[in-house]
């Protein structure tokens, strides 16, 4: 297509966008608030699976070394362990370094083990391992379990469990209600840009009866979806971005962001994914609203 043709598409576009105001003013509206919807809800999931990761990232096997293994079998157990398969890394943790992340943990309450400090320190020296995805820990853990020279394997047994099922739940659930809000949206967008093009039915058939193309008729048609879609993209963006940073504000300053389970996706980082998301989705769902509406009226 020449740049000139294009050029003309395009003037031709944003005048009929503004002399159809009304259905122009409702076209954007059905795509932000379908959108806004639909935006409400990725920022949720999207915040959801960062926690769920954080939380997945966390889960580790600590084997607890007998104490009465000699340096030569501590190092026989560590390479029987890495022989196990789904081992991504093993750190050891001597006791002395235990009773200190024990007391650190303890903060207020730690005075009672800050005198198990020296000789009278009866943990363990332990091997800390990493798995490579957070639901291999189960079956490492029972593996290192009929190891020698273990004295104790902990994983959280019985919550990592139960944890995972519930951020499976979490994620089937929030993808099903986003899929269906997103059908919901390409519909009611959809209609909206058919009763646009309805409306406009002379228009077209004046067009086809002088000569003109399927192709020339349907470009500007094409160009009008695309900026209905685009722009009724930006508006819920821009609304949901001040949302959340107020929220993300209010948890900075509150310093609710040092607790592990609720760190939320940086502000800039959540918007610019979403805005981009938001937009590729509604200037695709825009494009094939008009394309698919004007079929039809093609047919003269």
């Amino acid at each position: 297509m020449k740049l000139r043709t294009v050029g003309r598409h395009t003037k031709e576009s944003f005048k009929s966008l503004a002399r159809n105001g009304w259905m122009t003013f409702a076209s954007i509206s059905s795509v932000t608030v379908a959108l806004l919807l639909v935006g409400v809800f990725l920022t949720v999931m999207l915040n959801l699976n960062n926690i769920a990761q954080q939380v997945e990232n966390n889960v580790e096997v600590r084997v607890f070394i007998d104490n009465t293994a000699t340096p030569a079998q501590q190092q026989e157990l560590k390479a029987n362990i890495q022989k196990i398969k789904n081992v991504k890394s093993i750190t050891f943790l001597s006791k002395e370094e235990g009773l200190k992340e024990l007391i650190k943990d303890m903060g207020s309450d730690s005075d009672v083990f800050k005198s198990l400090e020296g000789s009278q320190n009866p943990l363990p020296d332990a091997y800390v391992i990493k798995t490579y995805e957070p639901k291999q820990t189960i079956a490492v853990a029972s593996a290192i379990q009929k190891l020698q020279y273990v004295d104790s394997v902990r994983y959280g047994k019985g919550i990592v469990e139960k944890l995972f099922k519930v951020i499976d739940v979490a994620r089937n659930v929030g993808i099903v209600l986003i899929l269906g809000l997103l059908f919901t949206s390409i519909f009611l967008i959809a209609n909206t840009i058919k009763l646009t093009i309805v409306s406009r039915q002379k228009e077209i058939e004046i067009m086809k009866l002088v000569g003109a193309t399927n192709s020339f008729v349907r470009w500007p048609f094409f160009l009008e979806g695309f900026v209905l879609g685009v722009v009724g993209a930006l508006i819920p963006s821009c609304i949901i971005g001040l949302g959340y940073h107020e929220l993300y504000t209010l948890f900075i300053n509150n310093n609710y962001q040092s607790y592990v389970f609720i760190k939320l996706i940086p502000f800039k980082q959540l918007v610019f994914q979403l805005t981009i998301l938001l937009v590729v989705i509604g200037g695709c769902i825009g494009v094939w609203g008009s394309t698919n509406s004007i079929r039809k009226f093609l047919k003269v």
